[in-house]
């Protein structure tokens, strides 16, 4: 369903690529590759180079002002991000990636809990960020991993993984938005499902990486155990992802990393482990980036997360129209609810072929299997083209597009 955008932030949204300092050191580019990673606003870059300015030093460990300035911006990020996703401070995990966030989990929560003769449970949209880490661990363990399927229009089959989920599921692991296709899966549904039928001790970890950088997401609300997403595709830098999981499960759950920072005492006999979060951040974390992360997250606050969702939809209705006047241009799934992502794949153009024809146009998008082989091999196809949305996107870069890609299509004829 398209939200209607008011007046206001139809304006301010038309100013937002002037923030973006890439836009105007690149004259013209149109950049539509933001499920892979977002640009970075000039407020962004401005505190990231502050930090390293003025208070750059360690965090937790300097009795000096500036180590105790550094360590003050450091745990603001924290509960900036805790904010944003409606969780408590020391529930905040902050890695260096989405990816390393769900290695933590299937680490130090899967390789304790998950037995012989259990099940995993995931589905077949997942990034390969939310699949292997969770194969891996069956194949270690001697558990069976057990896939949700999709329908005929790429919608999670509901009903399949009602079927799929059992006394003996241990761990539900399912994305919010499929990055390669857009789809919106229901993962409260997916969640409440797991919590009446899982074992007792079932978890359900989502994959939220093109979710908070787009919509408003209340982490509780959801009803999921654990959720990972990454700063680098909501506008902030790159090297710093969020783990957020439910307070008593990560106070039970052992270290994924030893060293610094993550210890009370250690003696030649034995070690305790620091309060949340710090058991799980060892060693110098990514301060300056936690910093750019917190400032990012201002910057969405700012213009407004339904307004952001409401410009992305806006863009995506858009977008579906006029790709389908494109002749042989096919799009890949009709979900009941998409996000600001849309594949597809043009008759007698292989998708890396289209995507080095839209470059040389000052054109970016993806093109491949969006680290989704399963998907693909599911889908029948090796590839696929794909675009993608942010706050910075207007329905100009869809009509360039959409003409570079009929032009594209005369050097194939």
């Amino acid at each position: 369903m398209i939200m209607k955008q008011n007046k206001q932030s139809t304006k301010i949204l038309a100013n937002v690529k002037s923030d973006f300092p890439l836009f105007a050191n690149n004259q013209n580019l149109v950049y539509l590759d933001s499920a892979a990673t977002s640009q970075k606003p000039q407020s962004v870059i401005n505190a990231e180079s502050e930090f390293y300015k003025t208070t750059n030093a360690n965090v937790h460990r300097g009795i000096y002002k500036l180590s105790a300035q550094a360590t003050e911006l450091y745990e603001q990020a924290h509960a900036k991000v805790a904010q944003f996703v409606n969780a408590s401070k020391e529930e905040i995990i902050f890695t260096r990636n989405a990816t390393e966030a769900i290695n933590l989990v299937m680490y130090s929560y899967g390789m304790h809990n998950v037995n012989k003769g259990d099940n995993i449970v995931i589905s077949i949209l997942e990034h390969h960020s939310n699949f292997v880490p969770w194969q891996q661990l069956c194949k270690a363990k001697g558990a069976e991993l057990r896939v949700i399927a999709i329908d005929k229009n790429c919608n999670l089959d509901i009903n399949h993984a009602k079927s799929l989920i059992d006394d003996k599921t241990k761990v539900v692991a399912v994305t919010h938005i499929s990055n390669a296709l857009g789809t919106i899966v229901d993962v409260k549904t997916i969640a409440n499902i797991t919590h009446k039928q899982g074992a007792t001790d079932a978890v359900v970890v989502i994959d939220a990486s093109q979710s908070v950088p787009h919509m408003s997401i209340d982490f509780k609300q959801l009803n999921a155990d654990f959720m990972a997403f990454s700063s680098h595709k909501m506008l902030g830098p790159t090297g710093i992802g969020v783990l957020v999981g439910k307070k008593q499960l990560l106070k039970n759950m052992h270290p994924f990393l030893y060293g610094g920072d993550m210890i009370r005492s250690v003696s030649i006999e034995n070690t305790t482990w620091n309060d949340l979060p710090w058991k799980f951040e060892a060693g110098t974390p990514n301060i300056a980036g936690a910093i750019g992360l917190s400032v990012a997250i201002d910057y969405l606050k700012t213009i407004g997360m339904k307004k952001i969702q409401s410009h992305e939809q806006e863009l995506t209705t858009y977008a579906l129209k006029e790709l389908a006047k494109i002749s042989g241009l096919t799009i890949i799934g009709n979900p009941t609810h998409r996000a600001g992502i849309i594949s597809f794949t043009i008759d007698g153009m292989h998708p890396h072929d289209l995507a080095s024809l839209l470059d040389s146009e000052n054109i970016c998008i993806r093109a491949g299997h969006h680290c989704c082989q399963p998907l693909m091999k599911q889908l029948n196809l090796t590839a696929t083209a794909r675009i993608s949305f942010h706050v910075y996107n207007t329905k100009e870069d869809i009509d360039k597009i959409c003409a570079a890609m009929k032009k594209a299509q005369q050097v194939f004829a």
